[in-house]
């Protein structure tokens, strides 16, 4: 009896068990199987869409995890801006909040830059859904757009304006503030040159009132990181080849209306050159037929770049006595404690590789060829480093483009390489209006339509014209760079001028008139133009009391002349030369058909000398001489002295004259010379302003005339004087006061001598 009552007790406590585990866990499973997910709140997203994101069939268990990571890939997705996911039995439901459409986009208050400069920098766009995100980030992005002009106290205010079926306007309200300029431009460790004088090097200015034209005095990051290489090519070019940029910084004034930037330098030991040697390691050469190329002598300051340019000389050279695979190498040996630089030039051969392809991206506008024809590599080529440099910079010298990145890669096999020129073009095409006055022709203009890459061909086509109170200009000009697919430049010009001279000879002149050129280089400084031009001058409006000698030559003449200028240019820069030498002789012969018959030669040149620091010296002079060739030369082909060749003489104000009229009859025989100094007047170097010091001589003979009685003497005639030049932002300002010191009682002088002009 007894083991009967313990094994209903033990089978009744295992049942009792088993009811206790099993069965809630079956009771459980059965209660967490999804029988639906329910959407509310959706407008326009389908339900089904929304569902996709939510982890959980239909019968499977419905846990926290699952529910979680479907909120997290909902809010996601940026349609909502707020989602709910809860249980409710078997019954998943997920309500949403959708976001907003935008239906447009509105800036308020911005003057400064256009409505669509702004669209173009932000993501939103009508039609796409709002988030806050979103907005934040495209204020960001606008701020930034303001902040790259200049003005960092801009704030912009996004608003919202709530529209039917979810739909909103959105407006960015925008207080553009003042431009934050730059207050002061400092540098620190700077011993060998003046704070001045290293911000005429650097791009930043200091804000002044002058420069209300130019974008240099508002900051910039990226002009500033350009300022430290402008700094660095500086100094080393100066021989300074420690030197080193610790830092620059931009720091924003409390108020931020202004930054003040500060560069911290290490100029070091200022270096020359030693020993510099060349050392040819290809079979054959020689290294003493190479070191004549090198313009650099021992003691010489160190200069990093005239290496380049060494290094660019000695390529060439070694190429055309066909060493195709070269690599030239400096070899710089530095003694510090004597400040010497020796450097060898290792000429060794370079890896065999060939050009295989050159691709060309980014032109939509300029076709292939235009930028091909500046590659001084083709394919097949054996590739050189130096004449990579020289492509890159041909191609920007083009002026076509904003931006041009040359890089090579591995070609097919592994003695190939190929090339990659990318551009970005930018526009070409330009209006200019121009307003100046000038003592001699009183107020001036001109207007000028240019087109630089014509069809996209790098065709030039130019139309100006200039009107001033003495004399008008038209001219149309069209220049193919490339003719016949070689280096010459030709053109075509048509023309038509009047030119007032009854102040100096009583009558004017008209030309109606057309020209063909072709130019060509020899080297990069000496440059060849041949020309024809043909035109009707005509001599009209002659005063009843002008001389008999410019009576007897009124009427029209055909002009049929072809001439040829040679042009030698060494100067160091082409606006504010400090050394070198630009000079052209031109000669002129008329007869080849028309009325005119004449040879003309003149010669032109000035030397450029620097005498101390800042102080430059240059000298002028000038020969002309023309001839009939069996007849008078007319008076309109004549040359004149004064006013800008003879600076304290009016325009034609020295030289032969009618004795009986005075009216001024040119000469056939010019010569005229000039001494000037140029220096510094103790103002900021970036104003532009400098005083000068001259002196001018020069004469003008040998008229001739079978009616009138001519003064016509052979004694030079001089001047001296002081002047003032300013580099404007309204374009270059020149003032003279000059005083003639020989002269004749006949000539005419001036004293003040004033020329403006201001181009936009």
């Amino acid at each position: 009896m007894v083991g009967r009552t313990s094994g209903f007790i033990l089978i009744a406590s295992v049942a009792v068990l088993f009811g206790m585990f099993f069965r809630p866990v079956s009771l459980s499973a059965q209660s967490s199987g999804a029988t639906e997910i329910r959407i509310e709140g959706s407008q326009r997203i389908e339900a089904d869409t929304i569902r996709s994101y939510i982890p959980i069939a239909d019968g499977e268990r419905i846990t926290s995890k699952a529910m979680d990571s479907g909120l997290k890939k909902l809010f996601a997705t940026g349609l909502f801006a707020d989602v709910t996911v809860r249980r409710e039995g078997s019954t998943v439901v997920v309500s949403v909040v959708e976001n907003p459409v935008i239906n447009r986009i509105i800036f308020e208050g911005n003057k400064r830059i256009e409505v669509e400069a702004l669209k173009d920098e932000i993501k939103l766009k009508s039609r796409v859904v709002y988030t806050r995100s979103r907005v934040q980030n495209d204020v960001q992005r606008l701020i930034d757009i303001y902040q790259r002009n200049g003005r960092y106290a801009a704030t912009i205010e996004p608003k919202v304006i709530q529209l039917p079926q979810n739909r909103i306007d959105l407006i960015f309200e925008i207080t553009e503030g003042p431009v934050t300029e730059i207050r002061r431009v400092s540098f620190v460790g700077n011993k060998h040159f003046k704070d001045s004088d290293l911000r005429s090097v650097v791009q930043t200015k200091e804000s002044a009132w002058y420069r209300f034209l130019s974008s240099d005095d508002t900051y910039d990051p990226d002009r500033l990181a350009f300022d430290r290489e402008l700094l660095r090519q500086f100094y080393l070019r100066k021989g300074y080849a420690d030197f080193r940029i610790v830092s620059s910084i931009a720091e924003l004034a409390p108020n931020r209306k202004g930054f003040f930037v500060t560069f911290t330098i290490e100029e070091g030991n200022r270096y020359q050159f030693g020993k510099v040697n060349v050392s040819a390691k290809l079979r054959g050469l020689s290294a003493r037929q190479l070191k004549e190329h090198i313009k650099v002598k021992s003691g010489d300051w160190y200069n990093a770049d005239l290496i380049q340019n060494i290094i660019s000389k000695l390529t060439n050279v070694v190429g055309t006595l066909g060493y195709a695979f070269v690599d030239i190498r400096p070899m710089v040996k530095r003694d510090k404690k004597r400040k010497l630089i020796g450097i060898t030039f290792q000429i060794l051969e370079g890896p065999r590789v060939f050009v295989e392809r050159i691709n060309i991206t980014g032109n939509a506008r300029t076709i292939d060829p235009v930028i091909r024809r500046e590659i001084t590599l083709i394919e097949g080529d054996a590739f050189n480093s130096s004449k990579l440099r020289q492509t890159r910079k041909k191609i920007r010298d083009l002026g076509f483009f904003e931006k041009v990145d040359v890089k090579t890669k591995k070609g097919s096999k592994f003695d190939q390489t190929v090339i990659d020129v990318k551009v970005k073009e930018q526009s070409t095409g330009s209006v200019s209006l121009g307003l100046g006055f000038s003592s001699a022709s009183g107020a001036m203009g001109d207007f000028s339509i240019r087109e630089r890459n014509l069809l996209g061909k790098g065709q030039d086509l130019l139309l100006k014209t200039t009107v001033s109170a003495d004399s008008s200009q038209v001219d149309l000009r069209f220049t193919e760079p490339y003719f016949l697919d070689r280096k010459l430049s030709a053109g075509i010009d048509l023309f038509q001028t009047t030119q007032d001279l009854q102040d100096e000879s009583s009558f004017e002149k008209e030309s109606l008139g057309a020209g063909l050129r072709l130019g060509f280089k020899y080297s990069e400084k000496l440059r060849q133009k041949l020309s024809y031009r043909i035109s009707r001058d005509e001599v009209t409006d002659v005063k009843t009391s002008a001389s008999l000698a410019i009576k007897e030559q009124e009427g029209a003449a055909v002009k049929s002349a072809i001439s040829q200028s040679l042009l030698f240019d060494s100067r160091d820069d082409r606006f504010q030369p400090t050394e070198g030498t630009i000079g052209r002789f031109t000669t002129e012969i008329a007869g080849f058909g028309g009325s005119v018959k004449f040879v003309r030669n003149n010669i032109r040149a000035t030397k450029y000398l620097p005498i101390i620091k800042d102080v430059i010296g240059s000298l002028r002079g000038s020969f002309g001489y023309i001839v009939g060739l069996g007849e008078d030369v007319r008076i309109v082909d004549r040359f004149f002295l004064g006013g800008s060749n003879l600076r304290g003489f009016k325009s034609g104000g020295a030289g032969p004259r009618d004795e009986s009229t005075e009216d001024s009859v040119g000469g056939k025989l010019m010569y005229t010379g000039s001494a000037q100094l140029t220096f510094p007047l103790g103002l900021p170097n970036e104003l532009g302003i400098k005083g000068r010091m001259f002196t001018d001589i020069g004469s003008l003979i040998d008229a001739e005339s079978s009616l009138a009685t001519i003064k016509d003497e052979k004694s030079i005639r001089a001047s001296v004087g002081f002047g003032l030049s300013w580099k404007s932002p309204f374009g270059p300002i020149v003032f003279d006061f000059s005083k003639a010191i020989l002269k004749k009682d006949f000539d005419k002088t001036e004293t003040i001598r004033l020329d403006l002009g201001a181009r936009f």
